[in-house]
């Protein structure tokens, strides 16, 4: 039975395993045919930066990984406006096709989903 989730990254994609855990997971469950949205909170906005050098710590780009996610039919990336602005990170600058959102338009999000973790 398929299962809408969204997943919630707030994590910087370098500095500890949750960004990574988190990407591990989507993929896991959208092989097993469930609706996976991924909302990019806070510092989580790091991991859609197309311009990362993890090379620099010895380490594999989080946008690099995270191309992949339309051959699993993930297509719902969202984040929000606010965020974006507090980090002045410009929409041209991220690496993946986003739908921005509001705020305020977060809970109503959470609320369409059946399933949500946070990473």
């Amino acid at each position: 039975m398929t299962k809408k989730i969204l997943i919630i990254a707030r994590s910087a994609p370098y500095g500890s395993s949750l960004a990574r855990e988190g990407l591990d997971y989507v993929l896991t469950s959208a092989a097993y045919d469930q609706k996976i949205c991924l909302l990019f909170l806070g510092d989580g906005l790091f991991q859609l930066l197309k311009e990362q050098q993890p090379k620099q710590i010895n380490l594999k780009s989080q946008i690099g990984a995270m191309e992949i996610l339309p051959l699993y039919d993930i297509e719902d990336l969202f984040v929000v406006e606010e965020d974006l602005l507090e980090r002045n990170i410009k929409q041209e600058t991220l690496g993946m096709e986003v739908k921005i959102i509001k705020r305020s338009e977060v809970s109503q999000l959470i609320n369409t989903q059946e399933k949500v973790l946070s990473f």
